[in-house]
């Protein structure tokens, strides 16, 4: 098998800067399925980013620039800091404060996820789908919560479907995801820190790993900020979480340095349940199920993230999100199939469209090789157009 895997984006890193990805962006939208968002490079660019120091609650009004600049905007904020108001304000031109990549979806993408499971087959596959279903269960159980699928040709009112246990309230769903999501942003940045500090131990680069897994960490993050819009957790919910995320924190950071590629494949094993959670969700939404989330309109938070349409709803909200999920299940059990210690990252400048995360599990290792392949090739032509 060839090596390419393991050298085609660091011998090409001296290329990877902005000019270049802007100069290949409009080639990456019609070649091997996949897509980078024009305006918007994967490469952290160095613009000045003016960060103000008071920035808002997750519950109050979002404001331009909260926790930096959207990559998209850089090019407004010109400001240094000799400038009076450099730091207490943000131009107006602005709409953003995510510094790290994460995809913005069109209608087309967001329609296209579909329910996916990939059977395990390996004694190690086997023992990661085990944990997350033990996971699963053990939270049904301490919530209460039994799926249960409502009867065909059912006459039962709301209220009804209610109490006997086939739909959730909106409070139920609300407490489910938050829960989820607090412990969903922990695997990525947990992976980030070990495989940072074994680059500074080693003194050798990443190949790429650091940077999606940060990706992954922040976006389940600023799922959780979007849903904290629509409720403030109690004192006991909030200890719940942090005795949850002590345990998990310190059992994931020990498997990791065991098996990365279990861990890999447990995350994968993970999404798949948060897709199906999502999804579920939706059609409650859209079924007329969930009456106070019908019509709620989108949280200022949430649309300039993932950058909605300004009459946005909950609904596009939870679209976004099921999507995002998509991208991590799609990118963990592509992890799962290289070696962790010799492998480059697939996804260090693009990732494949929902068309493809959307309707695949994952790359096999011979795909994700194909795919760095294909990234080379681009890098390669978009220099060779700058030039």
């Amino acid at each position: 098998m060839s090596a390419l895997l393991r050298t085609a984006f660091v011998r090409s890193a001296p290329v990877c800067q902005a000019a270049v990805l802007r100069g290949v962006s409009s080639s990456l939208v019609s070649r091997a399925g996949a897509r980078i968002t024009p305006g918007r490079s994967l490469i952290h660019t160095g613009g000045i980013q003016n960060n103000s120091l008071t920035g808002k609650r997750a519950h109050e009004e979002s404001v331009s620039g909260t926790e930096g600049l959207h990559r998209k905007d850089l090019a407004a904020s010109k400001q240094g800091l000799t400038t009076g108001d450099a730091v207490s304000t943000i131009p107006a031109t602005v709409h953003g404060d995510w510094v790290l990549f994460h995809p913005v979806y069109s209608q087309e993408e967001i329609k296209a996820v579909e329910v996916l499971h990939r059977d395990a087959k390996t004694i190690s596959d086997k023992f990661a789908s085990s944990l997350v279903k033990l996971a699963r269960w053990g939270f049904d159980f301490v919530s209460g919560y039994k799926h249960k699928s409502i009867p065909p040709n059912s006459n039962m009112s709301l209220e009804e479907l209610k109490k006997g246990g086939y739909v959730l309230t909106e409070k139920a769903w609300l407490s489910r995801i938050l829960f989820l999501e607090t412990v969903a942003g922990v695997p990525g940045m947990v992976a980030a820190v070990l495989r940072h500090l074994g680059s500074l131990r080693l003194m050798r680069r990443d190949s790429g790993w650091i940077h999606t897994l940060l990706e992954e960490a922040e976006n389940e993050r600023m799922h959780l900020m979007t849903f904290m819009t629509l409720r403030q957790p109690s004192l006991f919910f909030r200890g719940l979480v942090l005795g949850a995320q002590g345990v998990f924190y310190n059992l994931f950071f020990l498997s990791y340095l065991i098996s990365p590629r279990i861990c890999h494949r447990f995350v994968g094993y993970l999404e798949e349940e948060a897709v199906l959670t999502y999804t579920r969700c939706i059609q409650e939404i859209e079924a007329g199920r969930l009456p106070e989330w019908t019509d709620m309109p989108a949280p200022e938070i949430a649309k300039d993230y993932w950058r909605l349409e300004p009459d946005a709803k909950l609904l596009d909200v939870m679209y976004a999100v099921r999507s995002d999920e998509t991208t991590h299940r799609f990118v963990n059990h592509s992890l799962a199939n290289l070696n962790p210690k010799t492998d480059v990252n697939p996804f260090a400048f693009r990732e494949p469209d929902m068309h493809v995360k959307g309707k695949k599990i994952g790359f096999e290792r011979d795909e994700a090789e194909k795919y760095v392949q294909e990234s080379h090739r681009l890098l390669q032509q978009g220099r060779s157009e700058s030039k």
